[in-house]
């Protein structure tokens, strides 16, 4: 399947630095590069990607690079509400741990944070379709090429447990299953 996008990269990362870096050296021209992630993944706040934090996306759209508020500054993200319909060259997907795999299972696990430390599960089907919709849309804006952000987890002693590494661990060998080549560019 992947074979079939040789001409449109997908790539695979544990680190938003390389990430961005990636990002920049893909992007000729006037072509566009963003950071994109789920409403709902609020974890992502630790590595600097702030969900709640709405941008005014026509700025984000439109703006230099030499502009803050440009998608180019990779500083501010999108999620699937400002970004459905509309599309950017290239785009760093961040993936939180609401929507995880269950490797023991082989089945997607849909979460929402509460109280500000605890995921909860989403046992509603048509909440959890909206949620699988999300992630289609992010991951379907860039017209160039992809790369997908996993992050590590922490690992911090005592550990932040809304950040438990094995959250983040399915999801990235799952994508690295599908022949999604990991990069490491620092």
């Amino acid at each position: 399947m992947l074979r079939e996008l040789e001409k449109y990269p997908i790539v695979l990362t544990r680190s938003l630095s390389d990430a961005k870096r990636w990002l920049k050296n893909q992007a000729r021209g006037n072509e566009r590069i963003g950071m994109l992630a789920c409403s709902k993944a609020e974890r992502l706040k630790a590595i600097n990607i702030n969900v709640r934090y709405k941008p005014d996306f026509v700025h984000w759209f439109l703006e230099k690079d030499d502009d803050i508020r440009s998608s180019n500054a990779l500083e501010d993200t999108l999620t699937e509400f400002e970004v459905q319909g509309l599309e950017i060259d290239w785009a760093c997907v961040a993936w939180d741990a609401d929507l995880r795999l269950n490797a023991a299972h082989s089945k997607w696990e849909h979460h929402q944070l509460r109280s500000g430390k605890n995921w909860q599960k989403i046992l509603k089907e048509i909440n959890q379709t909206y949620q699988l919709n999300a992630y289609r849309v992010l991951l379907t804006r860039a017209r160039q090429g992809l790369v997908i952000v996993v992050p590590e987890g922490d690992y911090g002693v005592p550990p932040d447990t809304s950040r438990r590494p094995e959250y983040y661990d399915g999801i990235f060998s799952y994508l690295k299953s599908l022949g999604i080549p990991e990069i490491h560019t620092a």
